[in-house]
């Protein structure tokens, strides 16, 4: 089982736009790259711990690779807005992408590439050692928080918009 590690504005998007992929076994929203051991949402919101708000996938590389998982990454958020995504705001919601080795970070250079042509702006997402940096679950209210919570209108406005995003261009890596 691999590990994915990352982080591109909400992690309620996140989560939501890539849990059902076709390989993916495990998903945890959480937190990851600041200084604050066991951060809480509230610390995190409150921007006082340098956490992003990101989301850990455990795939199996024998159904999906570590380069189409970071295409549906990139997919689902716009890498070239620095602490941001729309109207969320703040450090937290920064694209990151922590990755264990070379062979994860060559991969990410590739997609990235890849990814540059999708935009006219310059990509602007850090690029973290996953083992430099532990990951904080977020409280269990978060998890699986989009299809928990269909009536907010978070999810309804922002959320959903992201997921039929990716569920459009990369159908035929879901679950059917």
């Amino acid at each position: 089982m691999a590990r994915l590690v990352v982080g591109g504005g909400c992690f309620w998007c996140i989560e939501a736009a890539m849990k059902d992929l076709r390989g993916v076994h495990g998903v945890r929203p959480g937190y990851a790259g600041g200084h604050v051991e066991h951060p809480t949402y509230e610390q995190v919101c409150a921007k006082r711990t340098g956490h992003a708000e990101v989301v850990e996938f455990d795939y199996d590389e024998t159904i999906i690779d570590h380069a189409t998982m970071l295409r549906v990454f990139f997919t689902a958020h716009d890498p070239t807005q620095r602490n941001r995504q729309g109207n969320d705001v703040g450090p937290q919601y920064r694209s990151i992408v922590f990755v264990d080795g070379d062979h994860e970070r060559a991969s990410l250079e590739t997609v990235l590439g890849e990814v540059a042509e999708w935009y006219d702006e310059g990509i602007v997402t850090e690029i973290e050692d996953l083992n430099a940096h532990p990951f904080w679950a977020a409280e269990a209210v978060h998890h699986d928080y989009f299809a928990n919570n269909p009536q907010n209108p978070y999810c309804g406005f922002v959320v959903a918009p992201k997921v039929n995003k990716v569920r459009a261009k990369h159908a035929a890596l879901f679950e059917r």
